[in-house]
């Protein structure tokens, strides 16, 4: 059977529609929370990549690669130091989130 040119598949009588993926559990921080806290990590990658170049170059009296190298330790040790703390505070918004379980999975209404 053809469908009709405009019209997408899955949309006629013919086909059944495609199944759909369940939604994302309502204890999931929001996508900005996840955006803001990659965006954070960023950061504070680029300013200790700053500091640790700094840093070398002071220690450094001729140049080479020693502040390069400072700049790349700068940078892994702000970027992990500022990810640990991103995903405890997720962590901490999926808590805070925390909603009853359905009546068929043992929660009750009044649960809150």
């Amino acid at each position: 059977m053809d469908r009709p040119t405009g019209e997408p598949p899955g949309r006629g009588n013919d086909e059944p529609a495609p199944q759909r993926v369940p939604d994302a559990p309502p204890t999931l921080p929001s996508r900005t929370a996840f955006l803001l806290a990659f965006l954070s990590i960023l950061v504070a990658g680029l300013f200790g990549g700053i500091i640790g170049y700094g840093l070398g170059d002071i220690s450094a009296g001729d140049g080479g690669l020693e502040p390069l190298l400072w700049a790349v330790v700068g940078a892994v040790i702000a970027a992990g130091g500022v990810g640990i703390v991103a995903v405890l505070v997720l962590r901490a918004q999926a808590e805070w989130r925390h909603t009853p379980p359905p009546p068929h999975l043992g929660g009750t209404p009044d649960e809150a």
